[in-house]
C-alpha cells in the first residue's frame, strides 16, 4: 500500500527547505541574476550554516540510508527538499556549495578510500564545490558517444579532451569526468576519473552565457595530456577488470542518471510552482472577479495546479522506487520527461497572463528561461523516451 503522506522526518525537511528558500535565497535572486553570479559572502554564510548542495545525501544508494531499505527515505528528502530550494530560485540553489552531481558517482561506486577523501572535504570552512562532466560537443545525448580519451600509463592515465555544460566546473575542487580507453570500443571502453583541480593539463578556459540560470557557473573543461593516478580512477582497476563489469564505466553514468534525474524533476516542479503561485496571487488581486477574463485565467492556473501535482507523484514515485532498492531507470525517466514538459508550459501560461509587465525583469519571464534547460540537461525528452521504451517493450523484442 503507497502512502501519500509525508513523515514527520520529511514534513520537517520540507518546512526547513521552505523557510531557506523564502529567507535567504528569494531576497537575492534577482540580483543574483542580474550579477550573474551569487554573492560569494552569501556562499560564505550558508556554508557556515552547514546547508550544501549535495543529492548524494539524499540519493547516495539504495538501502544506505535510515538502516534497512524499508526505512530508507533518502530519496524522497532529496526530491523533497529540492522542489523548495527551486521554488526559491534554481540557479541559486545549483550554486550552493557541495559535491553536486559529482556525489552520487562517488557515493555509489567509489571505493571506501575515494568517498573519504573526496567527499570529506565538505567539511571545510570554506566553501567548496564538486562537478559531473559527460556531455561533450558531440555526444550529450548519446553516452556512449563520448570522444575524450584515456590513455593507461605508468602509475595512472593521460586524458585528451573537451567538456561543455558542466555545473560548478570551474570553481570545482574536483571532477567526475568520463573518458574512454578506445571510442571504437562505445561503451565497454569508458571510464570513469576523478579530476582534482590545479592538476597539470586540466584548465577551464570559459564560462557559458546562457539564456537562463545566470547566476549559475556553467563551465567548458579542457583535458591537454592530463595526468590522472590510478588511485583516481572511480572504483578503482578492479572494477573494470570483473567480466560482469566490463561497461561499468557507462553504468556509473547511467545509476547516476537513475539518481540525479527525480531531483532534477523536482526542481522543476518547484519552478512552476513558484510561477503558478505567483500569476495566482496576481490574477487575484488584479483582476475583475466577475469578468472573462478572470474565467480563462482561472481555467488555465487549474489546468496548471493539476499537471504539477500529477509531475510531484511521478517523481515521488520514482524517488520511493530508489529508497526500496527497486529498479527505477523507466520511472525516474518519466518523471524528468513529463515535469520538464510541464514546467515550461506553465510558465508559459503564467507569462502570458502576466501581460507586457511580463516581459522583463519580472519574476515570471525570469522562471520561464531558467525552466527551459529542465527539458533537457540530464538527458532530453526524447532519450527519457527511449529509455521508458527499452525498458517497457524489451520483453516483445521490439526495437527503439
Amino acid at each position: 500500500m503507497i502512502s501519500f503522506e509525508l513523515s514527520e522526518r520529511q514534513k520537517q525537511m520540507q518546512e526547513l527547505a521552505h523557510w531557506f528558500a523564502e529567507h535567504e535565497i528569494r531576497p537575492i535572486a534577482m540580483e543574483a541574476e542580474r550579477l550573474k553570479q551569487v554573492p560569494g559572502d552569501w556562499l560564505e554564510k550558508v556554508n557556515k550554516m552547514g546547508i550544501h548542495l549535495n543529492p548524494s545525501s539524499f540519493a547516495g544508494g539504495r538501502g544506505k540510508s535510515g538502516g534497512t531499505k524499508k526505512e530508507n527515505e533518502a530519496n524522497r528528502m532529496g526530491v523533497i527538499a529540492m522542489e523548495e530550494l527551486a521554488w526559491g530560485d534554481a540557479a541559486v540553489t545549483l550554486s550552493l556549495p557541495g559535491p553536486g552531481l559529482g556525489g552520487p558517482p562517488i557515493q555509489t561506486s567509489g571505493t571506501d578510500e575515494q568517498k573519504e577523501r573526496f567527499l570529506s572535504i565538505f567539511t571545510a570552512d570554506e566553501p567548496r564545490w564538486g562537478a559531473y562532466a559527460l556531455t561533450e560537443p558531440e555526444a550529450g545525448s548519446d553516452a556512449s558517444a563520448i570522444r575524450t580519451t584515456a590513455r593507461k600509463t605508468e602509475g595512472g592515465y593521460i586524458l585528451n579532451g573537451q567538456k561543455i555544460f558542466i555545473t560548478n566546473g570551474a570553481r570545482a575542487s574536483w571532477v567526475v569526468v568520463f573518458a574512454t580507453v578506445d571510442p571504437g570500443l562505445g561503451r565497454l571502453g569508458q571510464r570513469a576519473f576523478v579530476v582534482e583541480k590545479g592538476t597539470k593539463g586540466f584548465s577551464a578556459p570559459k564560462i557559458v552565457e546562457k539564456m537562463g540560470l545566470r547566476a549559475n557557473e556553467t563551465a567548458e573543461l579542457l583535458f591537454e595530456d592530463c595526468f590522472v593516478p590510478e588511485e583516481n580512477l572511480l572504483g578503482g582497476e578492479a572494477l573494470y577488470e570483473r567480466k560482469a563489469a566490463k561497461t561499468a564505466g557507462f553504468q556509473v553514468a547511467m545509476k547516476t542518471f537513475d539518481s540525479t534525474r527525480p531531483i532534477v524533476a523536482a526542481m522543476a516542479v518547484g519552478i512552476a510552482r513558484a510561477a503558478f503561485e505567483y500569476t495566482l496571487d496576481l490574477v487575484k488581486r488584479e483582476f475583475p472577479k466577475q469578468g472573462k477574463f478572470y474565467r480563462l485565467a482561472a481555467e488555465l492556473l487549474a489546468e496548471a495546479e493539476q499537471d504539477i501535482a500529477a509531475a510531484r507523484l511521478l517523481t515521488w514515485e520514482a524517488a520511493w522506487k530508489a529508497d526500496l532498492g527497486m529498479e527505477n531507470a523507466k520511472e525516474a525517466a518519466m518523471c524528468k520527461a513529463f515535469a520538464g514538459k510541464m514546467a515550461l508550459a506553465v510558465c508559459a501560461k503564467c507569462l502570458e497572463l502576466s501581460g507586457p509587465a511580463g516581459l522583463q525583469d519580472h519574476p515570471v519571464e525570469k522562471w520561464y528561461r531558467d525552466v527551459k534547460v529542465f527539458d533537457i540537461f540530464e538527458g532530453t525528452n526524447e532519450i527519457q523516451h527511449l529509455v521508458i521504451a527499452r525498458r517497457q517493450y524489451a520483453p516483445y523484442r521490439i526495437r527503439v
